[in-house]
């Protein structure tokens, strides 16, 4: 197979492990027989500082020709106490996901059993949770009108829904449920917000159209609630771009770390894959950020993008196998961690590729 895949690093720690996340897919690439390309664009903050613009054209041009986009990160703390400024790092993201028509971003929240005791949470509760989020990524308020009035004094941010758009990323899911548990819980705030009406209704429209999947409705306080108290009982999750920022940011404790999490936004043409983590400046340039989502996320894309599903597992493998011999980033690594199996980005990288 000859593809090519366009690397994004963006910001922060973006930066470092985006570079795993490649060397992975070389490495893949030459075990299985493939030809993979690659290109490398600006976003985000050093966008700015090189161009002035977030999102350059060129590295849209150079987007929408790739058969999919490793992405880092985007974020800087100078822009977030900084309210007034104008040109923000994520005003690329979201201008991205718009112009790339990147309507669902699918979030893999799975704990590998190696890491029970890395969550919060008690290991019986979280053993055997398997989450598939689908967070809806081109509407609600990210996207509304927004503003301010009475002198500044006031701030609204709109929240906007249209019927397709509910629909296309909840036929998604339920073709997702298929494949999986065939159970479906969709989340919202019926009971206050008539975009979570239209939501809710959309959804139970759909319903008779997938007899084998069972649904079921939650409201956002009560989902958020049963995902720490039961995470078992979900299997796939669809709810809007709001809900879903905050939820799947809170499933991160299921799998241990933000570290282990990779996504991918997906539409209907070039998809996008990207670990959940940010741009982590407090670590940035000290070489221990965890690059096991980034190369999950390269799982990700082999998987939806390129069809390639025997060369994705081989890296799920890889890094299951990796903390099998008990190996561990700091994010990840507790107080029986032994010092030299502590990994920092590069030794993970190594001792990865070494399990491909």
């Amino acid at each position: 197979m000859k593809k090519h895949i366009l690397i994004v690093p963006g910001d922060g720690i973006g930066q470092e492990v985006t570079e795993v996340g490649k060397k992975v897919l070389e490495k893949i690439a030459a075990k299985f027989g493939h030809e993979f390309t690659y290109d490398e664009a600006l976003i985000g903050h050093v966008a700015i500082e090189a161009t002035g613009n977030p999102l350059p054209d060129e590295t849209l041009e150079k987007m929408r020709a790739s058969d999919a986009v490793l992405f880092g990160a985007v974020g800087h703390p100078k822009y977030d106490n900084d309210p007034s400024a104008k040109v923000r790092p994520e005003q690329g993201l979201l201008k991205m996901r718009k112009e790339l028509g990147l309507y669902a971003n699918l979030r893999p929240i799975k704990l590998f059993d190696e890491l029970l005791g890395a969550s919060s949470i008690k290991p019986e509760i979280l053993k055997g949770s398997d989450i598939l989020f689908f967070r809806e990524l081109t509407g609600d308020i990210y996207f509304g009108e927004k503003g301010r009035k009475n002198d500044g004094d006031t701030a609204y941010d709109i929240a906007e829904y249209s019927r397709y758009e509910v629909e296309r990323i909840a036929r998604k899911a339920f073709d997702a449920a298929r494949t999986r548990r065939k159970k479906l819980c969709s989340v919202d705030k019926a009971n206050v917000l008539e975009t979570s009406r239209l939501w809710r209704e959309v959804v139970q429209k759909l319903a008779p159209e997938y007899p084998d999947v069972e649904v079921e409705h939650q409201f956002v306080d009560s989902a958020a609630m049963m995902l720490i108290k039961d995470p078992r009982r979900f299997d796939v999750v669809v709810t809007a771009n709001l809900f879903g920022d905050i939820l799947t940011d809170e499933a991160s404790q299921i799998a241990g770390s933000m570290g282990m999490l990779a996504s991918a936004s997906i539409g209907d043409s070039t998809g996008v894959y990207e670990p959940i983590h940010g741009s982590a400046h407090d670590i940035t340039g000290k070489g221990i950020a965890n690059p096991l989502a980034s190369v999950l996320s390269a799982a990700l894309l082999l998987d939806i993008s390129f069809g390639l599903k025997e060369e994705s597992d081989a890296i799920i493998a890889a890094v299951d196998k990796l903390l099998k011999d008990g190996f561990r980033t700091k994010d990840i690594a507790d107080e029986t961690t032994p010092a030299d199996k502590i990994l920092n980005t590069q030794s993970a990288g190594e001792e990865l590729l070494k399990r491909i």
